[in-house]
């Protein structure tokens, strides 16, 4: 393709957390890039998806959702999240209209009212929302941003996703594209990785452990037999999380290291060994170096 006939763009996906943008750029993307859980603040990291839409491409930053930060892991992930939008061509905010969480969609919108990208209105969930209070949300919302559009979806199921996208392939400015053609992420696979075993963790944990842990990257060998051995350490702040990643006999690990095996391998198209052991550490979100592991500012 000539630079000539190629468009290139940026598109920013904002939303107050567990409004279900990892799961939209999953569906934008055709595969999976960004985790996704029901745990709220799964996103740390400025996951990237790359889309293609015929001669366009574009770059998905799945940005963590912008909330209240305490913590200054916190302030590090809303940080990211602002710094994902401000080199963006277009901005898109979705929103929630089961769980609207108005006390973090209201900054939300107050702040991209001012922006000057152009912005799009995506209402998620359309499979299970009631159409008259959804068309009365829409323009609720649309009286208080200057959106150009706005679209009805379910991220889940893809519903409303094509039209969509073909509006957002529209935005995007000439140019040559970023990326090759056959990629779709710019997260490391050794990032990856730890996304995925993290997942898990909080699919299978999710009612008895909190937002205390992370995943960190130890090694990732590829073998002279063409398989991966990838070592990695989740890290809990006190012992009795530690119990419980654990479980009876190391039998809760072993189901974590199993699903995360299986599904790294589907990913990455070659056999995974899997080795996981868990570290308490009650400081570990304040450590300088695992926040230059997930991307992360860590003077935020």
């Amino acid at each position: 393709m000539t630079q000539e006939t190629t468009k290139c763009g940026v598109v920013a996906v904002l939303g107050a957390p567990n409004a279900g943008k990892s799961t939209l750029v999953n569906q934008l993307v055709g595969q999976k890039v960004a985790i996704t859980s029901a745990k709220a603040q799964t996103t740390r990291a400025r996951m990237m998806g790359i889309a293609l839409h015929g001669d366009t491409q574009m770059i998905l930053v799945d940005t963590p959702g912008i909330f209240a930060p305490k913590r200054r892991l916190d302030r590090a992930m809303v940080s990211a999240a602002w710094e994902g939008a401000e080199a963006a061509d277009a901005l898109l905010l979705l929103v929630d209209p089961l769980k609207q969480r108005r006390h973090e969609l209201e900054p939300l919108l107050e702040q991209i009212a001012a922006r000057p990208e152009r912005k799009i209105l995506v209402l998620n969930k359309v499979d299970r929302a009631k159409k008259e209070p959804l068309l009365a949300l829409a323009q609720e919302l649309t009286g208080k941003v200057e959106f150009e559009t706005v679209y009805f979806v379910s991220a889940l199921t893809g519903d409303g996703v094509d039209e969509m996208k073909d509006a957002l392939a529209a935005m995007m400015p000439e140019g040559a594209w970023m990326y090759p053609e056959d990629q779709v992420s710019d997260a490391s696979e050794r990032l990856l990785a730890t996304e995925i075993t993290r997942e898990q963790l909080y699919q299978q944990l999710h009612e008895e452990l909190p937002y205390d842990s992370a995943v960190r990257p130890e090694k990732y060998i590829q073998r002279k037999d063409g398989s991966v051995e990838i070592h990695q350490q989740i890290v809990v702040m006190r012992d009795n999380q530690r119990m419980i990643v654990l479980g009876k006999g190391g039998s809760r690990i072993k189901a974590i290291g199993q699903a995360a095996r299986e599904e790294l391998s589907e990913l990455l198209g070659q056999k995974v060994h899997l080795f996981l052991h868990v570290k308490t550490d009650e400081r570990w979100s304040e450590d300088k170096e695992m926040f230059e592991e997930m991307g992360l500012d860590w003077k935020s």
